[in-house]
């Protein structure tokens, strides 16, 4: 059996899941302060201790970046000079954050161009300078990024070999090419964000670890990414910025998973905000170029979601608008329905004999037609919005807060299929190993497809997938005519199923 949590602002919500797929149990706590609080009582609610692992996905990490809260000041080391001089690292960051993060810049030789000569040699003796002074400073997380290192990441490598040897073990070490994509900045940014979240990240791993020793679970650990494969703990540590969007990745795996459709608009209400996406086989549509996160520009695989400010929790202004305002958790001590006195989304929904939640009586004069149709061509333009093409669609509505749809006009195929209030958590337990490459190849296409391939299956295996399992389910291809040799930029993802064998290895 597998447990799945994911940890959201509002609930914790955790499925249990046994070796056939069949949801065996489900519940829903609400999120502590701590975090693992919540789990503990997730994990206590389903009553299951003999689980052959745990999936957990959480919006701990972003969290910490929107506030601005426990992170850790970085040295972010810059390899590229004499070029690049112009934009410092942390130049594009909102002010309110890089008071918190930035710990130190620095500017040195290295990097590469765009087709893998070099821009200057790397200087060692400038290098231990630097760790000098970052030694100096007392920081001990450093995001050391170069130019086009996704072409050619000889650079940071040995950036990374003579940091590490200078500063000595308990720094934690951040690298672009293993973090982000082609685009200096917003790897860049990506790479800087994971370091000052490296501490945080320990932190957070032990908090579960320790949750799951009360719960008296002794079973492997795992954390969910961005992309809905699993990675874990001690990869965790090292990259948490790879769990970003775990929570809508997981909802939109989870809506699959329930629905049995592979191909489909995922509709996910929570108590704030719905979050809509596209699944392509199975797996979320990834968003193009670069993302936005607490305002930093960063360019790591995240799903391309659509949010819009419509959740259970909404607050309903006096002219029938649903949000963006939401009572969040105290929904249940704001709501007609529970004796408050704010007139919620979710009480449109009791008053219209959607819900059965708290007193109905305390909404029976209220007007919700209205109001939910509104709700309900508002969810429905965000869909649309989010469609490529003119094609039928079908949409799964899933979270707690997808009671406020009965219907959406255009859509015919809509659907909310069980358990649907805890996909995210089933989303977490069926999640697969994964592993991707996005790179440069030179060469005849055929043979460089093959070899990406055979690179990012074996990366998967690595990872923990059975062997034999692995598939490939997504291919790019873009090919780089300013570059000699037949160059071609070419990402490849594969996934397969987790061997709990392997990883007990």
């Amino acid at each position: 059996m597998r447990i799945g949590i994911d940890v959201g602002g509002t609930n914790t919500d955790a499925a249990l899941i046994d070796d056939d797929g069949k949801v065996l149990a489900t519940v829903k706590s609400p999120t502590t302060h701590d975090v693992t609080g919540g789990v503990a009582a997730a994990l206590a609610g389903l009553g299951a201790t003999e689980v052959t692992a745990v999936m957990i996905g959480t919006t701990h990490f972003v969290n910490a970046l929107v506030e601005a809260a426990r992170l850790e000041p970085v040295a972010a080391v810059r390899l590229g000079l004499p070029a690049t001089a112009a934009l410092p690292p942390l130049v594009d960051w909102p002010v309110r954050l890089r008071e918190v993060v930035e710990g130190a810049t620095y500017l040195c030789h290295g990097g590469h161009e765009y087709d893998g000569a070099p821009i200057s040699d790397l200087d060692p003796g400038e290098l231990r300078k630097v760790a000098a002074d970052i030694r100096r400073r007392g920081l001990r997380s450093v995001a050391i990024s170069s130019v086009f290192s996704p072409v050619s990441a000889g650079s940071e490598v040995e950036a990374a070999k003579i940091l590490a040897a200078e500063l000595g073990p308990g720094v934690h070490l951040s690298v672009s090419s293993e973090i982000g994509r082609v685009g200096l900045l917003a790897r860049e940014n990506a790479t800087i964000v994971n370091a000052a979240l490296s501490r945080l990240a320990e932190r957070t791993v032990e908090a579960f670890g320790q949750a799951l020793r009360v719960a008296g679970i002794d079973a492997p650990l795992f954390l969910s990414q961005n992309d809905g494969t699993l990675m874990d703990v001690a990869h965790a540590r090292r990259y948490p910025v790879l769990t970003f969007a775990s929570g809508p990745t997981n909802s939109m795996r989870g809506a699959a998973y329930l629905s049995g459709l592979s191909d489909c608009a995922v509709v996910d209400i929570g108590g704030t905000t719905t979050d809509v996406g596209i699944l392509a086989g199975g797996f979320p549509r990834e968003a193009a170029g670069e993302a936005l996160v607490a305002e930093v520009r960063t360019n790591f695989r995240i799903p391309d979601v659509l949010s819009i400010g419509i959740g259970g929790g909404s607050i309903i202004s006096s002219d029938g608008t649903a949000g963006p305002r939401s009572v969040g958790y105290r929904l249940t001590e704001q709501a007609l329905v529970f004796g408050g006195s704010t007139l919620t989304a979710t009480d449109l929904a009791v008053a219209a004999g959607r819900a059965a939640i708290g007193d109905p009586g305390h909404v029976s004069e209220v007007s919700y037609a209205g109001p939910l149709k509104d709700i309900e061509a508002r969810v429905a333009e965000a869909v649309d919005r989010m469609r490529t093409s003119s094609a039928p669609l079908p949409v799964v509505l899933v979270g707690g807060g997808s009671i406020l749809i009965d219907t959406l006009p255009g859509f015919t195929d809509v659907r909310r299929p069980d358990h649907f209030e805890v996909a995210n958590a089933v989303g977490a337990a069926i999640a697969q190993v994964g592993g991707e490459v996005d790179r440069v190849f030179s060469g005849p296409r055929e043979a460089v497809l093959q070899e990406a391939k055979d690179e990012a299956t074996g990366r998967a295996e690595r990872a923990g997938a059975r062997t034999g399992s692995v598939r490939i389910v997504d291919v790019e291809e873009i090919p780089l005519a300013y570059l000699p040799g037949d160059a071609t930029r070419i990402r490849v993802k594969a996934v397969g199923d987790l061997d709990l064998e392997k990883i007990n290895a």
